[in-house]
C-alpha cells in the first residue's frame, strides 16, 4: 500500500579478515560503530561489545575467540532484493551490492522504521475513517474492537473510551452483531439492511481482514438511515386523502374524451379484486386515482397504504413490502416488522414507480399475485394476505420493458387492466375547472375570501404546458392563494416558471398581434404534435401518420413552433 521507507543502514564500519588477532579489533572497535569478519561466513561485532573482546589473549585470530563464544554469523542481503520474509535479527545484517559492503542494519533500527510506517497507516486509516459520515468500526480475531471512530459514537452514543478494547457484544446483541458473521465464515457483507438495535437502522458493509489465508478481524461501515426510515412512516402516517370516501370518482372530473373513458375503466375495476396497473407521467393524478378504485370498491373499508419504489432505498424496499423477522431462541428476542403488503391485509396497497423496484423482488412480488402469500425477510413462516395491488409507471412500459427495468412476467400479470391517465397540457379543457376547484378549497382551509382570476391570467393558466401536471398546479394554486391579499388574481401573482414562458411567446409574436382565440389554437396544435413526437419517441413519420398529416406539413409545423 505504501512504498517502504529507505533502510535505515549504519555505514561506520570496517572489514577485516577472519584471521585478524583480537588486539587489532579491540583498536578498530574505537574507530568504528562495527567491525565485519569475512571469511565465507560473516561475522559482524558492536562497538558495545568491546568488552567480550577484551577477555581475549590479544594474539588470538578473531575467528577462534568467535568460535570459543558460539557467536552467531549475520544474514547478508543484497540490496536490490530487499530483506527476506525470514531474518535472524539476533545479530546486525549486512546488506551488500555485487561485492560491494553498502551498510548495516541492526533490528533496532528495523523496528523503529517498521513503527513509522505502522504510525503512518494508521494516520491514513484514521484520517480516511474521520472524513467519511457513515460509522466505522474495526475489530480483532476474537471481536474486540480495535477502532471506533466518531461518527460510530454519535450514532450509538457510545464513547471510544467505553468500547475500545472490549468485546463488541458487550455492547449489542452477539446475534446481531454482523462482524461475528465475518469473523465466523469470512464473506463480504454489502448493502444489507441491519438493526444493530431496536432503535437504529442501517446499512451495511463489512469485509474480514486476511493475512495468508488467516482472518485476523474485520471492518464494517454503516451507513444510519434511521432518519429515511423515520420521514417514511411519519409520510405514511400523515399521507392526505386525495378524494372523499363516499362518492370517490366524483373528485375527477373532467372533460376529456380521453381521460374520461380512463375514469369509466377504473370505475367498472373498482368492484373487481383484481391488480390495476396506472400510468402516467409524474403528478398527473395516479395516487388520486388509486385512492378513488379503492374507496370506490369492495375493499373500501380497509387500509389504504402507498409504498414510493422511487424513495425508499433499495436495500430495505424488500423489508418495507414484505416485512421483517428476526427469529431467535426466546420470543422476548423476537425483531418483527410489519410490511406494507400485510399491513393492507383486506384492504389496497398502491405501489408507486414499480419499475424502481429492483428485478430480485419484482420477482417475489410476482410469487405474491400468483398466491397471495409471502415470506417476511428472514422469516421461516409463509404468510397469507388478501391485498389488492394497484402499481403505477410514470415512463412508456414499452420503453421500461426494452430497458429491462420492468419484470415481463410481472408486467403481464399487473396489465389485465391498465388505465392511463393523459398528461395535463393533453386536455386544457379541464384547466379552468381545477383552477377554480383549487381555488375554493385553498380559500376555505386558510380562511381567505374567493378571489377571481382575471381572464387574462387564466389565459396564462391554460397555455402553460403543466410539466409537473395536476400536483404543480395545485401547489402553484395553493400558494398564490396563501399569498394573496386581493380580490383577484392577477398575472403579476403567477410564478417565475409561467411569466417566463409569457416572455417567450411575447417575443415569438414579434410585434404580430393575436387574438386569444388564434393562441390557444396554436398552442393546442404545438402539444398535439409535441404529444405524438413523445410517443414515437421522435420519429417524425409514424407522427406524422399518427397526426394524420404528411411529413412534410409535420416539418413545416415542427419548424412554425420551434419544437425539437
Amino acid at each position: 500500500m505504501f512504498k517502504s521507507a529507505q533502510y535505515q543502514l549504519d555505514y561506520s564500519f570496517t572489514i577485516v579478515n577472519d584471521r585478524t588477532p583480537l588486539t587489532e579489533i579491540k583498536k578498530k572497535l574505537n574507530e568504528y560503530n562495527f567491525v565485519i569478519v569475512a571469511g565465507g561466513t560473516y561475522f559482524i561485532i558492536n562497538n558495545y561489545e568491546f568488552n567480550l573482546m577484551a577477555l581475549g589473549n590479544d594474539s588470538m585470530p578473531i575467528i577462534d575467540w568467535l568460535r570459543h563464544l558460539k557467536w552467531l554469523p549475520s544474514t547478508v542481503v543484497l540490496a536490490d532484493k530487499g530483506l527476506p520474509s525470514e531474518v535472524d535479527w539476533r545479530r546486525p545484517v549486512l546488506f551488500k551490492n555485487e561485492g560491494e559492503y553498502m551498510g548495516i542494519l541492526t533490528s533496532g533500527k528495523e523496528i523503529k522504521k517498521l513503527n513509522e510506517e505502522n504510525n503512518k497507516i494508521s494516520a491514513y486509516f484514521e484520517t480516511l475513517a474521520e472524513t467519511i459520515s457513515d460509522s466505522v468500526t474495526a475489530v480483532d480475531e476474537s471481536g474486540n474492537v480495535v477502532y471506533w471512530n466518531t461518527t460510530a459514537e454519535e450514532t450509538y452514543k457510545i464513547k471510544k473510551e467505553f468500547i475500545l478494547g472490549k468485546k463488541i457484544g458487550e455492547h449489542f446483541n452477539n446475534d446481531s452483531v454482523i462482524l461475528h458473521r465475518i469473523l465466523n465464515e469470512g464473506r463480504f457483507v454489502r448493502g444489507e439492511y441491519h438493526r444493530p438495535n431496536k432503535d437504529t437502522h442501517v446499512l451495511i458493509n463489512a469485509l474480514p481482514i486476511i493475512i495468508e489465508n488467516k482472518i485476523i478481524g474485520g471492518v464494517a461501515t454503516e451507513h444510519n438511515i434511521t432518519n429515511i426510515i423515520r420521514l417514511n412512516e411519519e409520510l405514511d402516517s400523515t399521507s392526505s386523502l386525495l378524494v372523499p370516501k363516499t362518492n370517490p370518482f366524483s373528485a375527477m372530473v373532467t372533460g376529456s374524451p380521453k381521460f374520461q373513458e380512463s375514469l369509466k375503466i377504473a370505475q367498472k375495476v373498482a368492484h373487481a379484486d383484481i391488480p390495476v396497473h396506472i400510468t402516467g407521467e409524474p403528478g398527473s393524478g395516479k395516487e388520486m386515482l388509486a385512492q378513488a378504485i379503492h374507496y370506490g370498491g369492495a375493499k373500501a373499508d380497509g387500509a389504504f397504504i402507498t409504498l414510493n419504489c422511487a424513495v425508499i432505498p433499495a436495500a430495505i424496499l424488500e423489508i418495507e413490502l414484505f416485512g421483517f423477522q428476526k427469529v431467535t431462541d426466546t420470543s422476548e428476542q423476537q425483531t418483527l416488522q410489519i410490511g406494507r403488503i400485510e399491513q393492507a391485509s383486506n384492504g389496497t396497497l398502491f405501489i408507486e414507480d414499480v419499475d424502481k423496484m429492483p428485478l430480485s423482488i419484482q420477482g417475489k412480488l410476482l410469487e405474491y399475485l400468483v398466491d397471495h402469500s409471502f415470506y417476511r425477510v428472514g422469516g421461516v413462516e409463509k404468510i397469507a394476505s388478501t391485498t389488492r395491488i394497484i402499481t403505477s409507471t410514470s415512463e412508456p412500459i414499452d420503453l421500461l420493458l426494452r430497458e429491462g427495468s420492468l419484470n415481463e412476467k410481472l408486467y403481464f400479470h399487473l396489465s389485465v387492466i391498465t388505465i392511463d391517465i393523459p398528461p395535463l397540457r393533453t386536455r386544457k379543457e379541464d384547466i379552468v375547472t381545477l383552477v377554480d376547484k383549487y381555488i375554493n378549497e385553498f380559500s376555505a382551509k386558510y380562511k381567505k375570501v374567493v378571489p377571481k382570476v382575471h381572464p387574462e391570467t387564466m389565459l396564462h393558466i391554460v397555455n402553460y404546458d403543466w410539466p409537473g401536471n395536476v400536483r404543480e398546479m395545485r401547489n402553484t394554486i395553493e400558494r398564490i392563494v396563501l399569498l394573496n391579499d386581493r380580490p383577484s388574481i392577477t398575472s403579476e401573482q403567477l410564478p417565475e416558471s409561467i411569466k417566463s414562458k409569457i416572455k417567450i411567446n411575447n417575443n415569438e409574436r414579434k410585434g404580430v398581434e393575436s387574438t386569444p382565440a388564434e393562441i390557444s389554437s396554436k398552442n393546442a396544435e404545438a402539444l398535439q404534435i409535441e404529444e405524438a413526437l413523445r410517443k414515437t419517441y421522435g420519429n417524425k413519420s409514424a407522427a406524422a401518420s399518427l397526426l394524420g398529416i404528411s411529413r412534410g406539413t409535420l416539418y413545416n409545423k415542427i419548424k412554425e413552433y420551434g419544437l425539437s
